[in-house]
């Protein structure tokens, strides 16, 4: 379900497309300044697209790598309105996709309707929401922004419910916790990934665990997409958010130039 009047361009750069690349950063992490700077070298890394992880003291999917990132972000003064006016900037400067991943208390906090106006004013594509629930989520003004599914391992018999109605890309989630590195990527991905593919024509892309270029090459055998987070956050945490650094990382990750 598209937004109505919203131009896709999570369609335009993802769609038809393989061995697409998916960054995640935490928004304000370790400042604002930095995830401007940081979205740009992503890009030029080779990023289709960014994910921007809005920061939560009770982050429930999110491993100990994007928890402190969390924690650096709050610290420092981080607020909704700070990141929405610091995508306004970075939409001046790149037609890159954009989608927050974001906690449902922070949308329900800033007024549901409210937020989703302002992220289609900013510039941002869709939402992911972790801890939504498939029932409430068909309660959520999609005509607005949409929300992007996620598919885990444990809710292959809903997946036709999960995929109802969608649009962006499928979000396969590779294991089972939380969020972080992790050494191998699980056997039961792949028919996962099937699976979902079964149902619909969007783009499928994997997430959890994955942090080296050997990964990424793995997940692009059967998915469309390859999604990198706690391992690009580390980088920003060892770097002190040097976006050169994130930049040759992500292009590491991406093998591209």
């Amino acid at each position: 379900m598209k937004a109505e009047g919203m131009r896709d361009r999570i369609e335009e750069k993802l769609g038809g497309k393989k061995n697409l690349f998916i960054g995640y950063i935490t928004g304000g992490d370790p400042t604002l300044n930095h995830t401007e700077e940081i979205v740009y070298a992503m890009e030029k890394g080779g990023a289709d697209l960014v994910e921007i992880g809005i920061p939560y003291s009770d982050p429930l999917a999110d491993g100990p790598t994007i928890q402190r990132a969390a924690g650096r972000a709050l610290k420092e003064g981080f607020s909704m309105k700070k990141l929405f006016d610091s995508v306004v900037r970075i939409r001046r400067n790149t037609d890159l996709p954009l989608v927050f991943l974001v906690y449902y208390n922070t949308i329900h906090t800033y007024g549901v309707d409210q937020f989703a106006v302002r992220c289609k004013e900013v510039g941002i594509d869709a939402l992911i929401v972790p801890d939504l629930p498939l029932e409430e989520s068909k309660d959520f003004p999609q005509d607005i922004i949409p929300l992007i599914p996620l598919v885990a391992l444990n809710s292959q018999e809903r997946i036709e419910d999960i995929l109802r109605d969608r649009s962006g890309f499928v979000y396969c989630i590779s294991s089972f916790g939380v969020t972080g590195s992790r050494s191998s990527i699980s056997d039961k991905t792949r028919e996962l990934v099937e699976r979902v593919k079964s149902h619909t024509d969007l783009p499928v892309a994997v997430g959890f665990g994955i942090s080296t270029r050997e990964m990424v090459e793995e997940v692009h055998e059967y998915a469309d997409a390859a999604i990198v987070g706690s391992s690009i956050v580390k980088v920003v945490e060892e770097e002190m958010g040097d976006p050169e650094r994130v930049e040759a990382f992500v292009r590491e990750l991406t093998g591209r130039g």
